[in-house]
């Protein structure tokens, strides 16, 4: 907060806050978004906000938004290079010309009809209205989509979307992190409960789960019995408990039959501090480490993803090296050399 306060934050909208390449970000594209988000912050704070913690908020909203911004027109700019190389002014004019024409009919054909049926208006003008409140305008989507549409088609020529995994980097990934895929014993099974203290004896609570337990067993339905009559929180479910570890249980007496009586057959009545109980364990699963061979599949996409993230960090790299950056705020974004407060007014002429 008290670095904020030092910290200029330039109010004309003609400000230029970042030269990247050949382009310009004013203050004017990213004021009225933080105005919108900063006045519907300040509609649900609860008296009135201190002018410092007003600035440092506005600050860091602005800040973080040209840091998105630089980085979107770094991309569009480095798709350019790309396709004009180092070719004449009024060559790049073109192809930057030919680009925003094709961006604009996608936009106009894939974008535009979701955004007007998401705000629910009819026409291009009520959308454009309702996005001003928001601190955007329709200029300004479609500028921003041919941003995003360029710098997403300039990732996809450089990073491989499917790159090869090997079996031995499915090994060693698991070997290192065999930890990961350790589990403890756990079971499934289905329960019938009788609380004591929902019954006035013990000798009542013992008819009320010996008369459920008959019933399951001579009805063959456990979870139907459960439904109706048992005492426990998943009664409502037919007592059914998925899978569980052994040891989370509260219950010491409950845990200890789960994981040592047979499958598939119901228990004799065990007796606990609160209640009697019934149990039929369905499944068991001893504790032990997945084997590698169930787990390929879900390795492999993991490091088919650490491998399209490092690309995309290698082809960041290069744009950063290949389109120079000047920003009001140098420090927030790599390699940005630093940008005197500059207006993209027109001088007044004498």
């Amino acid at each position: 907060m008290e670095e904020a306060k030092k910290t200029p934050l330039p109010t004309d909208p003609a400000t230029v806050m970042a030269v990247v390449g050949q382009g310009r970000v004013l203050l004017g594209e990213l004021k009225p978004r933080v105005d919108a988000q900063l006045s519907r912050m300040l509609a649900q704070a609860s008296g009135e906000v201190p002018e410092d913690e007003l600035h440092y908020v506005k600050l860091r909203m602005t800040r973080s938004l040209l840091v998105q911004t630089i980085q979107s027109r770094m991309l569009r700019e480095a798709f350019l290079l790309e396709q004009v190389g180092t070719a004449a002014a009024d060559k790049r004019r073109e192809a930057e010309a030919t680009m925003a024409a094709k961006a604009r009919q996608m936009f106009y054909e894939t974008e535009l009809p979701g955004l007007m049926k998401k705000a629910n208006v009819d026409s291009k003008a009520e959308l454009d209205d309702l996005l001003r409140k928001e601190g955007s305008s329709l200029a300004f989507r479609q500028r921003e989509f041919m941003d995003q549409m360029l710098g997403s088609l300039y990732i996809r020529s450089k990073v491989n979307k499917d790159p090869a995994v090997s079996l031995s980097e499915i090994v060693r990934y698991y070997q290192e992190h065999q930890s990961k895929y350790e589990h403890k014993a756990r079971a499934r099974w289905e329960q019938l409960t009788v609380m004591f203290s929902n019954h006035p004896t013990r000798d009542a609570a013992m008819k009320a789960i010996t008369e459920m337990g008959r019933e399951a067993l001579y009805g063959g339905n456990m979870q139907a019995v459960a439904k109706a009559k048992s005492e426990e929180p998943f009664a409502s479910s037919g007592g059914l408990h998925d899978w569980t570890n052994q040891g989370s249980l509260v219950s010491a007496i409950l845990d200890q039959q789960i994981f040592s009586l047979p499958t598939g057959k119901m228990s004799e009545i065990i007796e606990d501090t609160d209640a009697y109980h019934i149990i039929r364990v369905l499944e068991r699963e001893d504790a032990g480490v997945t084997p590698v061979g169930e787990l390929q599949d879900d390795i492999s996409d993991i490091l088919r993803q650490q491998k399209i993230r490092a690309d995309q960090e290698e082809v960041m790299v290069e744009v950063r090296q290949r389109v120079p950056v000047w920003s009001f705020y140098p420090d927030d974004f790599p390699e940005a050399k630093p940008l005197l407060q500059v207006s993209a007014r027109p001088a007044l002429q004498r």
